[in-house]
């Protein structure tokens, strides 16, 4: 599979000689026996719009249940804390995984449909680990949502903050990191940079999308790190998994801990 990015078709030529020229690229690369694929930049979609989505969707999930006087009714019920975290992350985790289901499904309906010479199984497998780990993407940025509700004593506040960690693991943690190989000069040790990247749950998920293509390591910046990991696809998505498993056990300890 050969990746074609569309930047410069959907912004840099003016139609018809943008879409004339896709079309041209795509059969160049059958000719060669490969699989073109032109991204529309769905990944890159999914990890700025993901992790926003979930922050803004949960970030009232405690914080704002206790400012309306709705907490203190809930913990007079025979349930626990973790019960009550986790009946809305299962609440919150079903509407993103459908959310996802419904869009990205679309997508690759529609390129089943209109596209001609398509393997229908490569597709399925592309665009089903897309999706499950754009969910898993959405799922880590739920959790923390919880840790950031249950911390906090106002909504202004946990919204603040909630964009704050967006801002943080999808603009700022990459920066970080090249400003880091600049400042040593090269000297940091490379062996343990490219363990940073599992550090940021919105590089994993890139990793896992976006690495596996052909001419696309050029476009990578410092993601092009992660090619030095011995890491397959599905321990990077079992990476994902440990993150949302881990915030959640945070967001417990602070929401049991947390004065009603």
């Amino acid at each position: 599979m050969v990746a074609l990015e569309s930047t410069i078709i959907t912004h840099g030529m003016p139609f018809p000689q943008n879409v004339e020229t896709a079309l041209r690229l795509e059969e160049t690369v059958r000719r060669h026996g490969a699989i073109p694929a032109t991204i529309a930049s769905l990944a890159s979609l999914a990890t700025f719009l993901m992790p926003l989505i979930a922050l803004l969707l949960a970030y009232d999930a405690i914080v704002g249940e206790e400012e309306s006087g709705t907490l203190m009714l809930l913990l007079t019920y025979p349930l626990g804390h973790g019960q009550i975290l986790m009946g809305k992350f299962v609440g919150h985790g079903l509407i993103l995984a459908l959310a996802t289901l419904l869009g990205f499904g679309c997508a690759a309906l529609a390129i089943a449909v209109l596209v001609e010479d398509i393997s229908l199984s490569t597709l399925v497998w592309a665009f089903g680990r897309f999706m499950v780990s754009s969910t898993l993407l959405g799922w880590v940025f739920l959790a923390m949502a919880y840790v950031l509700s249950s911390k906090v004593s106002e909504k202004s506040r946990a919204a603040g903050l909630a964009l704050g960690v967006w801002f943080l693991f999808v603009l700022v943690f990459d920066l970080l990191l090249l400003a880091l190989l600049v400042l040593s000069e090269g000297h940091f040790s490379a062996t343990l940079l490219p363990w940073l990247l599992l550090l940021n749950p919105a590089d994993i998920y890139r990793l896992i999308n976006l690495s596996g293509f052909e001419g696309e390591s050029g476009g990578l910046g410092v993601l092009s790190l992660g090619s030095e990991l011995p890491f397959s696809t599905d321990m990077l998505g079992f990476c994902l998994l440990l993150w949302v498993g881990v915030s959640l056990w945070l967001a417990y300890a602070v929401f049991r801990r947390r004065s009603v």
